[in-house]
């Protein structure tokens, strides 16, 4: 099969387009032909390597994925070759103490496609059959594939971990990535007041289009003081932030007296320092998620299959045009969700 390797980390320029050798399904896992692959964030960090990170090289990236099954291994009884399936990439071992509790995302030994296992930027992949969810004929591969890891990660973050509620005031600090998008539309498919900070007008108008309330340009003002004069110097219930070291301590600003700080990612970098006193002083909660387990899985993705959450696809690149896209994806120019198609 066609896959993109990486065999050290580095730039774009260290992803080969090239042969390997198709994956064989074991017991319970099931090979499917992908039709869709969906870039994230995690797959530039992955490539570019942190400290103590491990790869089993070649490494395949990717996390998201759609297509049909091509084989079943031995013990799959719920799905046939030529279905239409949807990929949960979170991999879970459904025996530890969290998998017995539902918690499967904090699995003794989870791990996600793309990152701690090889993924999607390939024309075949196996995963295990709890892994696959049918996907109906009325959504595309490249709908389902766009959806996965960040519809997931927004709903578990703003409505299991968050617990938004219908009338609650929501920031969105930037417009235009995939989590967010996200969050912009079920932030407002579950009743809030959303607001949400971007870097440009034509971002803004996007996010507008998707659910948002309120559109702050942090290039021609103070974002935090913004939120001030549109709550009445309240803040806001929940922020939604990202971003990470470069807009943290004005989030804290933002949120009111109570209020609810979530975070799944650090674009602008991991480490930064707080004042404690605003943490206490305005009694704020910081709420850490990272995916989602597999019922969250299973209600977001439901939504988005009756149409009720519409993924953003901002453009598609062939599987052998990989460093094209990812540098696309680097350079900030664009709004949601960038695939590719096997």
């Amino acid at each position: 099969m066609k896959a993109v390797l990486l065999h050290e980390h580095g730039g774009t320029e260290v992803l080969e387009y090239t042969d390997v050798e198709t994956p064989q399904p074991g017991p319970g896992e099931v090979l499917v032909d992908l039709k869709a692959a969906a870039l994230n964030r995690l797959d530039i960090w992955v490539r570019d390597g942190w400290p103590g990170i491990k790869l089993e090289y070649p490494h395949i990236l990717g996390a998201d994925g759609a297509g049909l099954v091509a084989e079943s291994g031995a013990e799959v009884s719920g799905v046939q070759s030529g279905d239409r399936v949807a990929i949960n990439p979170d991999l879970w071992c459904g025996r530890c103490v969290y998998c017995a509790a539902g918690q499967d995302n904090l699995c003794d030994s989870w791990r996600l496609l793309g990152e701690s296992a090889r993924g999607t930027y390939a024309q075949y992949l196996v995963v295990p059959e709890r892994n696959l969810l049918p996907l109906p004929d009325t959504v595309g591969f490249e709908t389902a594939a766009a959806a996965s890891l960040v519809y997931l990660t927004a709903w578990h973050s703003l409505i299991t971990r968050g617990k938004l509620r219908a009338g609650d005031r929501v920031l969105v600090v930037g417009a235009g990535g995939g989590v967010n998008s996200a969050c912009i539309q079920i932030a407002h498919l579950a009743g809030a007041q959303v607001y949400v900070v971007g870097s440009d007008a034509a971002k803004l108008e996007q996010a507008e289009s998707l659910g948002a309330d309120e559109l702050i340009d942090r290039s021609k003002e103070d974002w935090s003081k913004a939120i001030f004069k549109l709550t009445r110097r309240r803040g806001v219930d929940v922020v939604v932030d990202n971003v990470g070291a470069e807009t943290f301590f004005h989030s804290i600003r933002a949120a009111r007296k109570g209020g609810r700080i979530l975070t799944v990612g650090n674009t602008s970098g991991p480490k930064f320092e707080l004042d404690n006193r605003y943490l206490f002083g305005k009694h704020l909660t910081i709420i850490g998620s990272s995916m989602g387990p597999h019922t969250d899985f299973l209600t977001v993705m439901g939504l988005v299959f009756e149409d009720k959450l519409t993924p953003v696809i901002d453009s598609t690149f062939p599987l052998a045009e990989a460093r094209a896209a990812q540098r696309k994806l680097e350079s900030d120019d664009f709004f949601g969700k960038i695939v590719l198609l096997p």
